[in-house]
């Protein structure tokens, strides 16, 4: 079995890899590391510096991930933000943000990048579109899950199984898991 070090301190996204990993025979192990996050409007950009720092750092092998939730009315706001702008106003914010748009179109957006010491990352990306719902709904996941609608249904309701079969970060770090899973490491 093949070992991949995820470094995060969100214990959501290492449920959520270690459950995809599990399917590809690819132990996901979680490193916590306070890597510097390049400020930019771009996540592939900041995944892929997040990555090239704590692998140079922690001289392993690692992913890291960034995603973002983009919404059409507020000009595609939080974006790359999300995480401040949720710890800041969280989903009740949000909601009052969006209480007279009619336009609830909304992608969540992943980039997972990976990095071998001395190496350039290589970048996944993975994005659904869904819409903001009306009030929170759900009590699984975390972050913008209870308010992010996929099929009449929010990330929320979905639980981590159902989520983890049409998310933005499931889409990328499949594909991750499949490339890596060709790989001698």
């Amino acid at each position: 079995m093949k070992t991949v070090y995820f470094v995060t301190g969100n214990m959501g996204k290492v449920k959520e890899a270690k459950a995809l990993g599990k399917e590809f025979n690819i132990e996901i192990q979680q490193i916590e590391y306070e890597y510097p996050e390049l400020q930019s409007d771009d996540l592939d950009i900041i995944a892929k510096y997040g990555a090239e720092c704590a692998s140079r750092a922690l001289n392993k092998a690692v992913i890291v991930e960034d995603a973002g939730l983009f919404i059409s009315a507020l000009r595609e706001f939080p974006g790359p933000y999300s995480a401040y702008v949720f710890k800041t106003i969280g989903n009740e914010g949000i909601l009052q943000l969006m209480a007279n748009q009619k336009d609830r179109r909304a992608d969540f957006k992943s980039a997972v990048g990976y990095c071998e010491p001395g190496g350039e990352a290589i970048i996944f990306t993975g994005t659904v579109r869904g819409e903001i719902a009306h009030e929170t709904r759900g009590e699984h996941g975390f972050g913008y899950d209870p308010i992010f609608l996929y099929d009449d249904r929010t990330f929320g309701e979905l639980g981590i199984g159902g989520k983890n079969k049409v998310s933005h970060r499931y889409k990328a770090l499949k594909k991750f898991v499949e490339w890596i899973g060709t790989k001698d490491i």
